[in-house]
């Protein structure tokens, strides 16, 4: 088999190894996608603190072609998503317990579970319902990914907020009624309309940043009473929550989970949404790339390059 190893900062390698065989309750899959994650763009960027080099990718979706027990689930020929790695290779041993069917007649590429798993999740636990209005603030493939899923509950506007133009179109084609740059979130609220008509401002806020800028742009959006769903990966230091969330008697949901179980749960009812074209990864996934383009994913990553929102490999 073939992987791709981070041997040092912004460098990888493609290296040969022995395919490995699954042991009991594993399967052996052959990977035709593994998306390109912004949660490991740091190790990427940092490369090795040891001698061990960095194996990346765990969004995957393949073929199984052997699998460890006999009495698996799982047949050869049957393709797969779910959580395990590494997936920037030519194979992976995963674990049957934690995969799902590809949904039938999609890409695997545009059908990998992982990624959608954590935003159906995250939204699972916010209050939309239909007639709500949503505001997504960052639209970049969280967001937009959490766009389509908003759309699903059924809410009465959508309205997107970002710095990129690029993302504010792909987020109007997607169902957005309203798209702000953030310079113009003030502006916005500001604007409320005279007494007995609607408030601008959204019944939740999913902010999709990881940035503190990304929280502050979103706790005015929020009406009072309302929800914000922190569902950016706020990985390192201080994110600064505006207190005036607590004076609007606002909702502050923790967008992450830890709990497997809750994120198969929640994968199996994405990809059932993904079966139906009510999600669609086709406008997500604007790069593919083989094992000897990992670097060059992680660099237009990192660059914030505007045409990009995902990439997949494809070994």
């Amino acid at each position: 088999m073939l992987i791709s190893r981070v041997v040092a900062p912004r460098t990888s390698r493609i290296v040969e190894l022995p395919t490995p065989a699954p042991a009991r309750g594993q399967v052996l899959v052959e990977i035709l996608a593994s998306g390109v994650c912004t949660s490991d763009l740091g190790p990427w960027l940092r490369g090795p603190q040891g001698d061990d080099p960095i194996e990346l990718g765990h969004e995957t979706a393949g073929r199984v072609i052997a699998v460890g027990s006999w009495n698996s689930r799982w047949r050869e020929g049957d393709l797969v998503t779910g959580l395990g790695g590494p997936g920037f290779a030519t194979h992976a041993v995963l674990d049957d317990e934690w995969l799902l069917p590809v949904p039938a007649g999609i890409d695997p590429a545009l059908s990998i579970g992982e990624p959608i798993a954590t935003l159906e999740e995250a939204i699972s636990r916010t209050p939309i319902g239909a007639g709500s209005r949503v505001a997504v603030v960052g639209l970049g493939f969280m967001g937009l990914g959490l766009l389509q899923l908003a759309r699903t509950r059924a809410p009465r506007t959508i309205i997107g907020v970002d710095p990129n133009p690029e993302a504010r179109r792909r987020a109007r084609e997607l169902g957005a009624q309203v798209v702000l740059h953030p310079d113009e979130v003030a502006g916005y609220v500001a604007s409320q309309p005279d007494a007995g008509s609607a408030d601008p401002r959204a019944d939740v806020v999913l902010e999709a940043t990881g940035v503190t800028p990304g929280l502050e742009t979103a706790s005015p959006l929020v009406a009072p009473f309302g929800t914000l769903c922190i569902v950016g990966y706020h990985h390192a230091g201080t994110a600064m929550l505006d207190m005036e969330l607590w004076y609007k008697g606002a909702t502050v949901v923790n967008g992450f989970c830890p709990d497997r179980p809750r994120v198969m749960q929640a994968m199996d009812a994405a990809l059932g949404l993904v079966a139906s074209r009510r999600f669609t990864y086709a406008p997500l996934v604007t790069h593919r790339f083989g094992l000897d383009g990992v670097d060059e994913a992680y660099t237009l990553m990192s660059e914030r390059d505007p045409g990009f929102v995902k990439a997949v490999v494809t070994p």
